[in-house]
């Protein structure tokens, strides 16, 4: 069942001092020799014109939860696309991308965007049978997924989801990886 969360606090109650000596600048440049994982995030929104529309976010905060039951987080921007959608539209997916899809990864991380439609118009996906969103081609895992709690931590959101389906995983290929502000390669 779905938990809803409660509406995201204003900006100005966001702005608690951090603890002292952690600037933001300090925690980025801490945060970031941590290397992680790129996946594309994804869901339909049904309410988007007349067939809906796709839409996508890419994420480096992604993680496993538990095995039993196989349920996964990923953490998104506060008053995001994705965040507002996801509020919304419980069923999404997620395609873990292969080193050779960087390309993927900076389109759906571009800022500002007012449609995600041109986005997805040249890349291979098939759609989730259960989620309905799109699960790109060539990506090492896809899967489908059904939020069971959301979380306000901070500026952003935090989403736990059940794993519905994983497509059938890519049997080779190096993942794709950011690092230090930057799209990197397993070497």
């Amino acid at each position: 069942m779905l938990q809803k969360t409660p509406a995201s606090p204003p900006v100005s109650d966001l702005a608690i001092p951090h603890a002292e000596g952690v600037s933001n600048d300090d925690f980025r440049a801490a945060m970031s020799r941590l290397a992680a994982g790129v996946v594309l995030v994804t869901a339909h929104d049904p309410d988007d014109g007349p067939r809906g529309e796709d839409v996508g976010m890419t994420a480096t905060a992604f993680v496993s939860v538990s095995l039993d039951p196989p349920l996964v987080m990923v953490s998104l921007r506060n008053g995001s696309r994705m965040d507002d959608l996801l509020t919304d539209v419980p069923m999404w997916a997620v395609s873990i991308l292969a080193q050779d899809q960087r390309h993927i990864a900076g389109r759906f991380a571009m800022k500002n965007r007012v449609s995600d439609r041109l986005l997805f118009a040249d890349l291979p996906f098939t759609r989730g049978e259960e989620s309905g969103a799109p699960l790109m081609g060539g990506a090492l895992a896809t899967l489908e997924c059904r939020t069971e709690n959301r979380v306000v931590a901070g500026d952003h959101t935090l989403v736990v989801a059940r794993v519905l389906t994983v497509g059938d995983p890519t049997p080779q290929g190096d993942p794709l990886t950011y690092y230090q502000g930057k799209y990197r390669h397993l070497s």
